[in-house]
């Protein structure tokens, strides 16, 4: 409660009692506060946690557990909004008091970022032309500015192409214009439509049901059959465009790959009823991610993520992904790479193999929030100087992050493989603090490959980043209906996240793509990859 929404009284006793009043209700709100604080820090240390533990034997069980959390954290957050004051000391108008600054109260959250590119638009509110207390002139001498932020509903319209016939009075010769080509031959959809329908599905991970609900509301009732056509073949006109951008990526000699389930509906049970189905019919399948990124170390080629699935864990998927690929690859410790990194009859490998340190600092880190090891404190510090390294030649070229590197990262590289030596000689060999410390040592040349190399990262992170989008969609669409349902998911992905990589809106380019492609010669569709693209009309009029 602020003084604005109160009268205070003019006796001293009652606005004593009053201040008292106030002063008891503060403190029970912020003992109020102090509990969800409480509650927000346990439910994200476990969510964390859990997420690192994500890929174990109990990976299902834990996969619910952290959605569970995160539905409770929200929750928690919401109710915590409402005891909240506003950010701003206003009175009921909305207006700062007079002579006084707008000071921010302390809050946890950020305010929302908006690009210079969002549109603008300008309200007045103008006091008049003359003044209301003795009817002379008003002159500006300046304006106070705030923005709010508005959205505008996305509708549906019908475009009505109305091609107009004509005959020539002398000749009697008929004329009409040719009708334009569509993306989807007899379909209603324009290219924009059907790329809405893409992102939302691909990249918002909505299901079509819902889509078919949004749209009624729109005014347009679109079958569920329907949209699934549309997904199916606006998806082969893309596939010249997706499989050059996985031929661009695999074609790296330096690569950076993870892995993440996606469960997958077995449909061989043909007896079993909707129930068996979606319980033991549920198949555990894997999507990898392959990621080219050169940003890091201001490297010519443009970024990229292929995206590949696979109906399990076998070694096979990974050896057919790569089997034209050779150079660096950076990844975790899936012994499906281990036939890449062996060496052939001539002493060399197909592959070398960098290591991810953050891999290693998550276990360090779990065993310090866990038992408060001081081993494990130390080995954090030591990594973390490491770190801090890397943070200052982050984006810069790769000879001058090669000689930070071997000045300041490998004497504290030695350091920690000599520490971790004689820490593993006196701890108990069985322990987690051991495993995590033979993790390193086991793979020592892997972890070191970034001391000799400008070009390597530190960690395993943007492959990382790639699956997110993944398990983000899990929560929504929670399997897919096929083994051919989700091969459209990667490919799909692969195409809209490399689009997000070079900075485009995806649905933007999809729209501009998916119009012009029927009509844009083949041999030069490589104009229409992420990193060559460019409208042929601004994307305002074309949204």
């Amino acid at each position: 409660m602020s003084a604005s929404t109160i009268s205070l009284p003019d006796d001293t006793v009652a606005l004593k009692a009053l201040v008292a009043e106030l002063e008891a209700r503060n403190a029970a709100l912020s003992a109020t506060v102090k509990v969800f604080e409480e509650h927000v820090a346990n439910l994200q240390l476990r969510i964390a946690k859990l997420r690192r533990q994500a890929f174990g034997t109990t990976s299902e069980k834990v996969e619910r557990e952290i959605e569970q959390l995160e539905l409770a954290l929200e929750d928690l957050l919401i109710a915590k909004a409402e005891t909240e004051e506003t950010d701003l000391d206003e009175d009921s108008n909305g207006n700062l008091p007079s002579g006084e600054a707008a000071v921010p109260k302390p809050a946890l959250r950020r305010r929302p970022r908006v690009s210079e590119q969002t549109p603008r638009e300008r309200h007045e509110l103008d006091p008049g032309a003359t003044c209301t207390d003795c009817g002379g002139q008003m002159r500006v001498v300046g304006e106070d500015m705030s923005e709010m932020l508005d959205i505008i509903a996305a509708r549906i319209r019908v475009l009505q192409i109305a091609r107009i016939k004509k005959s020539c009075r002398v000749c009697t010769r008929m004329a009409q214009v040719a009708a334009p080509s569509r993306p989807i031959p007899g379909s209603m959809a324009t290219a924009s439509l059907l790329a809405y329908v893409l992102v939302s599905k691909f990249d918002d991970h909505l299901p079509l049901y819902r889509l078919n609900e949004i749209f009624a509301r729109m005014g347009a009732d679109i079958p569920d059959t329907t949209l699934v056509d549309w997904c199916g073949r606006a998806m082969k006109l893309l596939l010249p465009l997706i499989e050059r951008i996985e031929s661009h990526v695999l074609a790296s000699d330096l690569l950076h790959a993870d892995d993440t389930p996606i469960k997958v509906l077995d449909r061989s049970r043909r007896g079993a009823t909707a129930g068996q189905r979606l319980g033991k019919g549920v198949r555990k399948s894997r999507i990898w991610a392959y990621v080219l990124d050169q940003r890091p170390w201001c490297g010519q080629a443009p970024p990229g993520v292929a995206y590949k699935f696979a109906a399990d864990w076998k070694e096979e998927h990974v050896l057919r992904h790569l089997r034209h690929s050779q150079g660096i690859l950076q990844a975790d410790a899936y012994k499906g790479y281990g036939k890449l990194y062996a060496l052939d009859i001539d002493g060399t490998a197909r592959f070398r193999e960098a290591a991810c340190w953050a891999h290693l600092r998550r276990d360090f880190h779990d065993l310090w929030i866990g038992g408060k090891s001081g081993i494990a404190r130390e080995a954090l510090d030591r990594i973390g100087a490491i770190y801090d390294v890397e943070k200052q030649i982050a984006g810069k070229a790769a000879h001058m992050r090669l000689a930070a590197r071997q000045s300041q990262s490998r004497p504290m590289v030695e350091a920690f493989h000599a520490w971790a030596q004689a820490q593993l000689a006196k701890i108990p060999a069985k322990g987690d603090l051991a495993k995590a410390f033979r993790y390193a040592l086991t793979r020592w040349p892997a972890f070191c490959l970034f001391l000799e190399d400008g070009r390597i990262a530190i960690d395993n992170n943007p492959a990382e980043r790639a699956l997110k989008p993944i398990g983000i969609g899990r929560k929504n669409w929670l399997f897919a209906g096929a083994d051919t349902g989700a091969e459209t998911l990667a490919r799909a992905m692969t195409i809209i996240e490399t689009a997000k990589m070079n900075g485009l809106d995806p649905q933007a380019y999809l729209a501009d793509v998916l119009d012009r492609i029927n009509d844009h010669k083949i041999n030069r569709i490589d104009e229409l990859l992420p990193w060559n693209w460019a409208p042929l009309e601004p994307l305002a009029k074309a949204a």
